[in-house]
């Protein structure tokens, strides 16, 4: 978010005054959302905070929050003392597909959590981050530096993570819009009839199991969901199909195509199959200590366009099938001649 500031490093205490001139692009909004993005080390529920106990002031009068700013208003800022309470970073290698002064687009491997969570305190994503770069935006707080959406732990793919806090509220614009694209590639248990067709049906919270969602009409936890799904190749017992959501709900993918009967292949929650070796996936005799060909859903985010927060040209990032899934692919494509 463009704006025009006199940085002026006056000290109060241990916090510094900043100064800002509001041009005309950003006039009608909201100051805790303007200063998040001027701001880059802090949240904005960080900012939001220091603004509701007084730090910011608008003209010489103090403001709330949610106050609108108007184009020639001179906005003072006390800045608060960071918080370092980020993720431990960690020399995790990453495979970067993209990186511009603005966001990275980043190939994420199948068992990496994307950001610190309950019994997952270490090796994440955002600890390879936390090491590889100086600056990441924290809007999402500090647990989440750079975040803008994210994947499931063992879905492989490219995932876009912001540098800055302006690039930061542009792309998740633009998911909030619908206007991002993304194509996934999945291995499905079964035969998919259709070659293609629209999967339209709520996602909610399981009734039963905390970490399972489930199709449920008219409840309170649900919210539409719509899948674009097109059929690759079929064999025998797998399908391999390709899908566009239009709307990005918690496992929406997963939970739709177990929704019409073909679940993604070796999903633990929604297949019954945390491991699978190759005999079980051709639905042959298994054979003495054969080592699993997948350990992992066979889901992979294989694409994604945006429009870029500062050209505002399109652009596609796109991450190869990982090994695992090409080798289950490529036996399958053996097998079936």
């Amino acid at each position: 978010m463009e704006s025009t500031a006199t940085d002026s490093a006056a000290s109060e205490g241990s916090s510094a005054a900043r100064e800002f001139i509001v041009p005309e692009s950003v006039a009608g909004t909201r100051i805790d959302i303007f200063l998040t993005a001027a701001i880059d080390g802090y949240s904005r529920e960080q900012l939001r905070r220091a603004v509701h106990e007084g730090a910011a002031e608008v003209d010489g009068r103090v403001v709330r929050p949610s106050f609108k700013i108007r184009t020639g208003q001179q906005i003072r800022f006390v800045v608060p003392e960071p918080v370092a309470d980020g993720p431990l970073p960690e020399n995790i290698p990453l495979d970067i597909l993209y990186e511009d002064d603005g966001f990275i687009a980043v190939n994420k491997p199948a068992g990496m959590v994307v950001h610190p969570a309950r019994g997952n305190w270490s090796g994440t994503l955002t600890s390879a981050l936390a090491y590889h770069f100086q600056s990441l935006s924290d809007i999402g707080g500090p647990a989440r530096p750079g975040i803008v959406h994210r994947l499931d732990r063992d879905t492989s793919g490219v995932i876009l993570v912001a540098k800055t806090n302006a690039v930061h509220i542009d792309l998740a614009a633009q998911f909030a819009e619908r206007t991002v694209e993304k194509e996934y590639l999945a291995l499905a248990a079964g035969r998919i009839d259709h070659d293609r067709d629209q999967i339209e049906a709520p996602i909610g919270r399981h009734p039963f199991q905390r970490d399972k969602m489930a199709i449920r009409e008219n409840h309170s936890t649900s919210k539409p969901a719509s899948t674009f799904y097109e059929v690759i190749e079929r064999f025998a017992t797998v399908t391999f199909v390709r899908l566009r959501p239009k709307t990005g709900r918690t496992h929406q993918i997963r939970v739709h195509l177990d929704h019409i009967g073909t679940p993604v292949l070796c999903d633990r929650l929604y297949g019954g199959h945390a491991t699978l070796t190759l005999s079980q996936l051709l639905k042959r005799r298994p054979t003495e200590d054969e080592p699993p060909i997948l350990q992992r859903q066979a889901l992979h985010a294989y694409q994604i366009t945006i429009r870029h927060p500062q050209s505002g040209q399109p652009m596609t990032f796109t991450a190869p099938l990982h090994d695992d899934m090409q080798n289950a692919l490529k036996q399958l494509q053996t097998h079936s001649t």
